[in-house]
């Protein structure tokens, strides 16, 4: 089948549909929109969840750590620790083995908020990879792994 010229651009030469980078950002936006339904009620973004789940995972974390473990540039992680200690989910402390470095750890709010919204975190797994099944979800799961 030969491709028709429109200008320099072939017909059928390039579909965006068919492109990993468009594919991967619907399925972001799937997931970020299961995401926010199953979650509506913790107020939340997907990334002060993550922040607040590896926190209640590790205890604490400075905020560069943090950002690193939930693979959060620099500039994010700096607003989603200001944002989360705005509402008093997360506290610091000066860290002993270096006065310019802030440990950050869940307060007894985020403690509380954390133990509520973490389980969501399955149902929220579950919801994006509904449409597939038990054998799709792991190879999926693993191809996804190999890319980041």
């Amino acid at each position: 089948m030969s491709a028709k010229k429109t200008g320099k651009i072939e017909e059928n030469s390039y579909r965006l549909e068919d492109q990993v980078g468009h594919l991967l950002r619907r399925a972001h936006q799937r997931a970020t929109a299961i995401f926010l339904e199953r979650l509506n009620d913790a107020d939340v973004t997907p990334t002060q969840f993550a922040a607040l789940a590896k926190l209640a995972d590790e205890g604490e974390l400075s905020q560069n750590h943090l950002g690193r473990l939930t693979a959060m540039d620099p500039a994010t992680i700096q607003g989603v620790t200001r944002r989360l200690k705005a509402r008093g989910l997360i506290a610091g402390r000066a860290d002993p083995k270096d006065g310019r470095r802030t440990l950050l750890r869940l307060s007894a709010t985020g403690v509380r908020l954390a133990e509520r919204v973490i389980p969501n975190g399955f149902e929220v797994s579950e919801g994006i990879l509904e449409p597939l099944s038990g054998a799709e979800r792991k190879q999926f799961l693993r191809l996804l792994k190999r890319l980041t």
